[in-house]
């Protein structure tokens, strides 16, 4: 069985929650905010674990500047900084973030659709969760 195929297998094994195991350690992430009983190791480690899979892995659509213009790339991406499969756009999106001319670019790519606002917004606020959990005494605290 080549690579591809395998992968193809542990997919369907998975029954296609393997791309969205992000969206369980959200709510995971959320439910210990409530809880408050979760410590803040607990929830630092939940709100980087989301905040990896909305840069590296959450399926979004790609975005990538086209040599035609237009919207850009609507291929099916993994995370807000890779592209999809095409080599060219694997990582087009991160180097737009580190060039200073491309970076409002990227960033209104962050907002272009529904999946892209939602994957978006859950990055900032797993930020934001990991900040308020270091910083003692804020929200969690004995």
């Amino acid at each position: 069985m080549t690579a591809s195929g395998a992968r193809r297998a542990r997919g369907r094994r998975l029954g296609g929650l393997g791309q969205w195991w992000g969206v369980l350690v959200c709510a995971l992430l959320i439910a210990a905010w409530i809880n408050r009983t979760a410590g803040p190791a607990v929830v630092i480690t939940l709100s980087v674990a989301s905040l990896v899979w909305c840069l590296f892995q959450a399926p979004v659509t790609c975005g990538a500047p086209r040599r035609e213009g237009g919207d850009g790339c609507r291929n099916n991406a993994k995370g807000l900084l890779l592209g999809c499969h095409i080599r060219q756009h694997r990582w087009q999106k991160l180097k737009m973030l580190i060039l200073r001319r491309q970076v409002r670019a990227f960033c209104s790519g962050l907002f272009s659709d529904g999946k892209a606002t939602v994957v978006t917004l859950a990055g900032l606020g797993s930020v934001v969760s990991a900040l308020v959990a270091l910083i003692p005494g804020l929200v969690i605290g004995d």
